[in-house]
């Protein structure tokens, strides 16, 4: 058996492995590339949710807070007094 012949056979035997390999790593590599999309979903998902709560938490707090100050007309403005030192 020549070179020639030994390096065809492991030629034909890599591109056979090759064709025989190909679709289970494909597979690998589609489950991979769904899970990543699927995570990256799930963190914007969760990320926004988390964003929704704490705005609306603070629009709330800034509203009774709000509501908690008077008004211009209900603030009655008194002269200072001086009280006697004992």
């Amino acid at each position: 058996m020549s070179k020639r012949e030994r390096a065809a056979i492991v030629g034909v035997g890599a591109v056979a492995c090759a064709a025989c390999c190909a679709g289970p790593v494909l597979g690998f590599l589609a489950a991979l590339a769904a899970g990543t999309v699927l995570g990256v979903a799930l963190f914007g998902v969760v990320g926004l949710v988390v964003a929704i709560i704490g705005i609306s938490w603070l629009i709330r707090r800034r509203r009774r807070q709000a509501a908690r100050r008077p008004t211009p007309a209900e603030v009655v403005l008194a002269l200072p007094t001086m009280r006697a030192r004992p």
